[in-house]
């Protein structure tokens, strides 16, 4: 049974021969009354403070967990955008080893193609210089047969 103080300030004692006295029984009971309703009062108000204490450590738990859940969820961010850098690195290095490597080829191809033109020249120079020679060489006959033809004429003589 819990006691109150106003169960204390109500209580009497039967008073009996050679008892204690009256006034101060009560008188004492009156400070117990007093204590206790300020230690009631201290109490309530320290309950209300530690829930109050236990309502903010929830709270900073909570917030706690959240904090943990967005770094945790901004570390995997991270590393995803780490992982896609460096995916994206390697196919625009890749990209840019095909289209090196295209470059290449297309130079080679017309290094080739230059050198091939370059002999096809060459072909059609000698070719031309002996198609030239041999009609130097033809219009000299003619020059010669047609000297031998006209008796009388000198060489080197002209009209």
């Amino acid at each position: 049974m819990r006691i109150t103080p106003l169960d204390i300030q109500q209580k009497h004692f039967p008073v009996k021969f050679r008892g204690f006295d009256v006034e101060e029984v009560y008188a004492f009971l009156e400070v117990i009354r007093e204590e206790m309703e300020d230690l009631l009062r201290e109490n309530a108000s320290l309950k209300e403070s530690l829930s109050r204490s236990e309502n903010n450590a929830r709270e900073y738990k909570d917030m706690e967990g959240t904090l943990k859940e967005t770094l945790m969820t901004a570390q995997q961010m991270v590393e995803e955008y780490k992982t896609n850098a460096r995916k994206e690195a390697e196919l625009l290095i890749k990209e840019a080893e095909l289209r090196a490597e295209n470059v290449i080829r297309e130079s080679h191809d017309k290094v080739i193609k230059i050198h091939e033109d370059i002999v096809d020249l060459k072909g059609i120079r000698r070719h031309f210089k002996e198609e030239l020679r041999r009609l130097i060489e033809g219009h000299l006959r003619m020059v010669d047969i047609d000297d031998e033809k006209i008796p009388g004429e000198k060489a080197g003589d002209s009209e």
